[in-house]
């Protein structure tokens, strides 16, 4: 039985123009739930912007991981390491929008967790983040490292087909 909150569309141009509209549209600001930190420079995130249809649901999630890790072991975990949500472009080596175009996908410590790191290399694949996997994944969240084993910093809303 699938106890997930939410059903995301596939990870497809049509489905995700059906589901959330147009791209960098339907945004709003999410006040975060404890301090993040733009990975590049270290500044201070009190928000960002992600589209409404999710903005509930990375609010829960991202008030679960305050709750359950503590500001503490949040940031041993690097868990405040923000790499960014709202970014209209086209996925690497392509053609076709990112989620990030959408505000629909969010991205946590790029420098520990890089694009073709399996989990062999990628810090979020060791056993210290299954709880954040699992309030992720309990709202219906999909993570290509947990999935397919690259890319382990992103997390969507969008199911990879």
């Amino acid at each position: 039985m699938n106890s997930l909150t939410n059903i995301f569309p596939l990870e497809t141009e049509e489905s995700l123009l059906k589901h959330y509209g147009d791209v960098g549209v339907n945004q709003k600001e999410l006040i975060l739930p404890y301090p993040h930190y733009y990975w590049e420079n270290n500044q201070l995130i009190k928000s960002y912007l992600c589209h409404s249809k999710v903005h509930d649901s990375i609010n829960k999630i991202l008030t679960n991981v305050f709750d359950y890790y503590g500001s503490e072991e949040i940031h041993r975990l690097r868990l405040d390491i923000w790499g960014g949500c709202l970014y209209l472009r086209a996925i690497r080596g392509g053609t076709k929008f990112s989620t990030h175009s959408w505000g629909i996908a969010v991205d946590y410590d790029p420098i520990n967790n890089q694009l073709d790191w399996g989990k062999d290399k990628a810090l979020f694949a060791s056993p210290d983040y299954e709880n954040w996997w699992k309030f992720w994944e309990e709202e219906g969240w999909y993570s290509l490292g947990r999935q397919c084993n690259y890319d382990w910093m992103h997390i969507q809303a969008a199911v990879r087909h």
